[in-house]
C-alpha cells in the first residue's frame, strides 16, 4: 500500500495530466480525490491545488484520507479537510 501512495504522488508531480482512474475532482467542492485499491478496499487521498486548472497547479496539498466503505464517508471527510485547508491558509 505504501509503495502505491508514493507511486501515485510521483505521478502527480511529474505528468501534467493524470488519468480519472488516479484522479477526480470531487463535484461542488475545492478537492481532488487520489484512489488507491489495495485488496479488496479502496483507499482516497482527498487533496487542494494552488490553481483552478490541475494542469496549471503547483502546489498539492494532501488535506485527508480514509478507506472507502460508502458514499456516506465522503461528507464527513470533506467536513474534515475543509477544517484542515482552512487552518493551512
Amino acid at each position: 500500500m505504501e509503495v502505491k501512495f508514493y507511486q501515485l504522488i510521483e505521478i502527480l508531480r511529474e505528468l501534467p495530466l493524470v488519468h480519472k482512474n488516479f484522479v477526480k475532482k470531487l463535484t461542488n467542492t475545492d478537492f481532488y480525490e487520489l484512489r488507491i485499491k489495495a485488496g479488496d478496499e479502496i483507499r482516497v487521498i482527498m487533496f487542494a491545488v494552488d490553481n483552478d486548472n490541475f494542469q496549471l497547479c503547483t502546489k498539492v496539498i494532501l488535506v485527508n484520507g480514509f478507506v472507502k466503505k460508502s458514499t456516506k464517508d465522503y461528507k464527513r471527510a470533506l467536513t474534515s479537510a475543509e477544517k484542515i485547508l482552512s487552518k493551512y491558509k
